[in-house]
Parts: C-alpha cells; sequence; structure tokens
C-alpha cells in the first residue's frame, strides 16, 4: 500500500530506535544459533519387504555382448570403439575377399554389472519445500545464523524500559510485555520474532479504535476542531476538508482563530488547495460569534459539513479553555445537537503530555475522536498505543507530512507494523 510506504519511511525514527533497542536487548545475553533449513514432513516408510522389478530384463546392448576368444571370424573385428552422440560414424573399408586378413586379438571384455532384482525403482526428486513466512523473516530459509535470547525475568525488563522509553506509558507496556510472554516464558526468540509479536499485541490494542470519522444525516454537520498551540489544526482541516470535497461533500471552514492574522490566512491557503470557502471575522472579534454566524451560513447554502478552527490553547490555561466551553454553548443555540464532532488534534512530538491533553479537552469540550499529526519528526510514535489502551476515544486519522494527501485514516496493522519496522506483506 502507498501509505503504509510512506508511512514507514516517515516513521524512521520511531522504529529505529525500537529496532535498535531489541537488536540490543537480543544480542545482550543472546546466542547465535545454526539455521534451520525448512524442509518439508518426513515420509516414513512402511515396515514392508522391498520393492521388486518384474519387468523382463531388458536385452543387452551391442557394446555389452562378450565376443569368444575362439577361431576369429575371416571378417576383422574392429576394435572397440566408445559411442559418441551427436557425430557421423567414421566410414568402414571393405576388405578384398581374396585377401585372407591377420587374426585380430580381440580382449576380453570387462563383465557387466547387473542391477540385483530386488533394487528398488528409483523415485523422482521431490522439489524443495517453499520455506514459510516465518522461515525467511528469521533468515532461517536462507541458511543465515540467527541470534536468539531466552525470554527471562532480565529480558522482559528491558523491553519494558524500551516501550516507556518509546512513549508508550507505563501501563501499558507492562501490559504488552506480559502478553508477549504468555505462553512464551523460558523459550529462545529472535529479534524479528519478537518485532512480530510486538506489532501483534499493538495492532490488538489499537484495532478497536480505528475508526472513520462518522458522518450523519443532519445537515450542516458540525465537526469543531481543538487542540493546543502548533498541533497542526490547521493543516488537518484542510487536509480533511479536501478529502471529505472529493467524496462529493460541500463543505464550508470557519476560521474561528480570531486572535491570530495569520492563522486565517494559512486557513485561507489550505481552503484554496481543497476548493472549500473559508469564512472569516474582524481580527479579535469573538470566536464563539463567528461559530454562530457559521452556522447560519451554512445552513443557508445547504453545505453537508462546517468545520470550526479554534484558537490554539493550552490545556493548564483556565481562561482559555473557558473560552472554548463558551463556543460549545453559543453553537448549541443554533443547534442542540452540535457540535456533532470535536476532534482533537495532537502533535505526537508532545509525547506522554498528550495524555493530559485528551483528559482536559475531554472534560470541556467532550472530544468525540482524535487526530494524531507529525508522526514523521518524532521517536515517540508509542504514544498513539498507550492513548489508544487508556482512553479508548476513536482515533480517525494519521499525519506524516505537510501535503495536502499526507493524511489517512488509521490503520491498526499498517500502523503496528511500521512503528516496529516490520516489512510490508
Amino acid at each position: 500500500m502507498a501509505f503504509f510506504s510512506k508511512l514507514k519511511d516517515k516513521l524512521f525514527r520511531s522504529s529505529s530506535k525500537l529496532e535498535d533497542g531489541l537488536d540490543a536487548i537480543v544480542e545482550d545475553g543472546g546466542q547465535e544459533v545454526a539455521a534451520e533449513v525448512a524442509s518439508p514432513e518426513p515420509i516414513i516408510e512402511p515396515d514392508v519387504a522391498p520393492v521388486v522389478d518384474t519387468r523382463p530384463e531388458p536385452e543387452p546392448s551391442p557394446e555389452a555382448i562378450p565376443v569368444p576368444a575362439s577361431e576369429p571370424d575371416p571378417v576383422p573385428v574392429l576394435e572397440p570403439t566408445v559411442a559418441v552422440p551427436e557425430t557421423e560414424p567414421e566410414p568402414v573399408s571393405v576388405p578384398d575377399p581374396q585377401i585372407k586378413p591377420e587374426p585380430t586379438p580381440v580382449p576380453d571384455p570387462e563383465p557387466v554389472a547387473k542391477a540385483p532384482l530386488s533394487a528398488p525403482i528409483p523415485e523422482p526428486e521431490e522439489p524443495a519445500a517453499k520455506p514459510g513466512f516465518l522461515a525467511r523473516l528469521t533468515g532461517r530459509a536462507t541458511g543465515k545464523p540467527v541470534v536468539k535470547r531466552v525470554l527471562d525475568d532480565e529480558m522482559l525488563e528491558q523491553l519494558e524500559e524500551l516501550l516507556i522509553a518509546s512513549d508508550m506509558g507505563v501501563d501499558t507496556a507492562l501490559r504488552v510485555t506480559a502478553n508477549i510472554a504468555e505462553g512464551r516464558f523460558g523459550k529462545r526468540l529472535s529479534t524479528e520474532e519478537i518485532k512480530q509479536l510486538l506489532a501483534a499485541e499493538i495492532a490488538r490494542i489499537m484495532d478497536p479504535v480505528a475508526k472513520p470519522m462518522p458522518l450523519y444525516p443532519t445537515t450542516p454537520q458540525v465537526v469543531l476542531v481543538v487542540g493546543v498551540n502548533g498541533s497542526g489544526k490547521t493543516t488537518t482541516i484542510g487536509k480533511l476538508a479536501s478529502q471529505f470535497r472529493a467524496a462529493g461533500k460541500k463543505v464550508v471552514i470557519a476560521a474561528g482563530d480570531t486572535f491570530r492574522a495569520a492563522a486565517v490566512e494559512q486557513l485561507q491557503v489550505w481552503g484554496e488547495r481543497a476548493g472549500v470557502p473559508v469564512l472569516t471575522a474582524p481580527e479579535g472579534s469573538d470566536p464563539a460569534s463567528l461559530a454562530f454566524d457559521a452556522i447560519t451560513k451554512a445552513q443557508e447554502d445547504g453545505a453537508d459539513l462546517l468545520m470550526i478552527d479554534t484558537a490554539g490553547r493550552l490545556q493548564n490555561r483556565a481562561d482559555l479553555m473557558e473560552e472554548l466551553t463558551k463556543i460549545v454553548r453559543v453553537i448549541r443555540k443554533k443547534d442542540p445537537t452540535a457540535p456533532h464532532n470535536t476532534v482533537l488534534v495532537l502533535d505526537a512530538t508532545t509525547g506522554q503530555n498528550a495524555l493530559s491533553q485528551v483528559e482536559i479537552f475531554q472534560k470541556l469540550a467532550d472530544v468525540s475522536g482524535l487526530v494524531m499529526t507529525k508522526l514523521d519528526g518524532t521517536a515517540k510514535g508509542g504514544v498513539l498505543v498507550a492513548l489508544a489502551d487508556k482512553f479508548g476515544l476513536p482515533i480517525h486519522a494519521i499525519g506524516v507530512g505537510e501535503q495536502i494527501d499526507d493524511l489517512a485514516p488509521f490503520d491498526p496493522e499498517e500502523f503496528a507494523a511500521a512503528l516496529t519496522g516490520l516489512s510490508e506483506n
């Protein structure tokens, strides 16, 4: 998949950190084991008498017929020659019948060994069995030695520390390593086998939260986009608007960050890229008032979606967070069911701070889903696993770049494979 390749390439910091750490853990106390070449299941011969060849013995070839050492034939006997395939036979001169040739001694031919009648018929060679995916992954198919280490308490502790360092969180790291150890404690594992187990466990945690942003029959569907300063709200709105417009939806954007002229201009640029109109208000205007007017305008224009940008605010600033609750109250005066989606945009580079952001924004704005951005610029991609494990909020999309197509629906298996450094299959 194209996005998988892009995701893997741009998650190199996270995946390389995990890969390097796993390699170091396995090599520390591991041993190089002989490669196990994949082979077909052995065929067990039945305990019966050998098969006897009952076919008639073929007539011996002329070369194998012994010539008796008696009276020589008057016709001279040529010296036995080795037959050479694909060549013309040499011409034989016919002797004059009046001239009696000298007798030519014929050497005794060597006896031709005959195969015993009880020799079994040779079986055709079986083609070599194609090695399985795990054999190819661990190097057994190529005969390459593999370093493996016994999964013990010390190794589990090192794995936990590595996952915590990748911002997976203490609780999630403990749970993941415990599940990996279940049924495998005391067994030897290679780096690739651990990566497979880790990817499978991450995908299991992430699968329940991989949900696209829902669409409702109510129009306009109001989507409130929130987040801290610099989290990537504006670019995310532009990318989402482009995708919804491509899906045939009529989209309107409201530039609710009325305190920064640069933010409004940036959103207008993204609106032009996506082909979506952007509603603005004079600098310093009340953002709640703009949101109210935007809903009215979207209703008049028959828009399917209204995406409202909000000013970035830190979760520890009570005054700014109160302003956000005011926007929600004003919106609900126009439509009691709005906002229908409250999307929190998170910056992956913040690491564990994202957990406290989700907790605060969820209380004040009733967050319904998440979008994780800037996964291409961090070694802390594991925080997304911690978020899914702790809050269980839907993850609508992830972003790995600044281009308009660098936002895609969240796929847990692709993310897990890219995060752990597994190859695409």
